[in-house]
């Protein structure tokens, strides 16, 4: 399941600031939380140490992000540990290293400047990272964390079944529409959308499905999925077989 559908279903978003290091990262994982002191990345190489095998590490770097806090040398050492990558509200270095150790992080920029290793922080204790919306977004030990290209989300721990299940249906419901759409019907008509509120309209198109006025918020059913025609282009095909990621991952469970 992407971050986008657990974002719409639940899930917490991080800032739009954070971003993969590499291109493809994906990462789902409990998180173990960690706080640097400004400038200093102890707290980091403590958490690798520690840190169970699998979880992720989500640190807070105390309002300081201009420092390359996250390295080859600690991407390497986090790989050897099995963790299962890293978010952090500050800098990475290093780039090209990281990517080449396959090691998913995500971080909040790129700087050459150089970190201490000696003033402290803490691991495993609850932390705050910058959200979308006013409030620092509380992560504590054993709440999931998910990230891909698109952002990261976090799901707290007594709500990731809920929001999975929440989820799976979304992703079912938009799946339907998607190939609906690759067959050629209207956005309008599928999501209920009224055109009359977008200066300029001028109905439908000649040969193009009059029933667009569906009551608002509630999608028409869809009906059955047509066959490409010869020549169709693979893109507009409908997609099957498809499954989530989570399912991949836990064998549908």
């Amino acid at each position: 399941m992407g971050t986008v559908a657990l974002a719409r279903n639940g899930g917490r978003p991080f800032g739009s600031h954070l971003f993969s290091v590499w291109p493809g990262a994906t990462l789902a994982a409990t998180a173990f939380p960690v706080r640097c002191a400004p400038g200093d990345n102890l707290a980091l190489h403590v958490a690798i140490a520690q840190a169970p095998p699998g979880s992720a590490l989500v640190v807070d770097v105390s309002g300081e992000s201009e420092y390359g806090y996250v390295d080859e040398i600690l991407a390497v050492a986090a790989r050897t540990r099995d963790i299962a990558g890293i978010v952090l509200d500050g800098c990475v270095r290093d780039v090209a290293a990281i990517a080449y150790s396959e090691l998913p992080v995500f971080g909040a920029g790129v700087s050459v400047r150089e970190v201490g290793q000696d003033a402290g922080g803490s691991v495993g204790r609850p932390i705050g990272m910058n959200a979308l919306g006013p409030a620092p977004l509380s992560v504590r030990r054993g709440d999931w964390i998910v990230a891909d290209d698109d952002g990261v989300v976090c799901l707290p721990r007594g709500q990731v079944s809920a929001i999975i299940a929440e989820t799976m249906s979304s992703i079912s419901r938009e799946r339907e529409i998607i190939d609906a759409v690759s067959a050629g019907a209207s956005t309008l008509d599928l999501l209920g959308l009224d055109p009359s509120r977008v200066t300029g309209w001028e109905g439908p198109f000649e040969g193009e499905a009059t029933d667009i006025a569906a009551p608002r918020g509630r999608p028409r059913s869809l009906g059955p999925r047509r066959e490409p025609r010869s020549g169709e282009h693979p893109s507009m095909r409908p997609r099957r077989g498809s499954r989530s990621a989570f399912t991949d991952v836990y064998g549908g469970d």
